[in-house]
């Protein structure tokens, strides 16, 4: 999809971000959904017998139930969209990790391969840090 990407939005950034969007998005959309029908049903039950509305029940119930699943899913988005912003790159680019990675391939320099595959690396072992440290934050059950 990468190529089609960019030849709508262009060799921009838009086209690089999108790339990494969708690679994204699935994992995160199919976790959160997974959450939000993980409620226990008495938990259901009780907010009905409560006179519970629906806003009350997803703002109170589902959404707090579903935080663990989308933190889950995020943490895998945080790595995966570094490897989508590589593969972005990868096509039409002429400067960030992925043309580098391209670039040191095809001109053999190995050092700059490796030096560059073990930033992209660190950059995703980062974005899972941030990640598991907003979880603790903010999921603290």
């Amino acid at each position: 999809m990468a190529p089609i990407l960019v030849l709508i939005f262009g060799a921009e950034l838009t086209a690089k971000v999108m790339i990494a969007a969708l690679i994204c998005f699935f994992p995160t959309l199919v976790n959160m959904v997974r959450g939000l029908q993980s409620v226990s049903p008495q938990a259901l039950e009780l907010a009905r017998i409560l006179s519970a509305s629906k806003s009350e029940v997803f703002w109170k119930i589902r959404l707090p139930s579903s935080l663990p699943f989308l933190f889950s899913a995020l943490k895998i988005a945080a790595t995966t969209c570094v490897i989508g912003a590589i593969v972005g790159e990868w096509v039409g680019a002429d400067k960030g990790l992925g043309a580098l990675i391209l670039d040191s391939t095809f001109n053999f320099r190995s050092a700059t391969l490796y030096a560059t595959v073990f930033l992209s690396s660190g950059l995703s072992v980062m974005m899972f840090g941030l990640v598991s440290q907003a979880e603790r934050l903010i999921v603290r059950w």
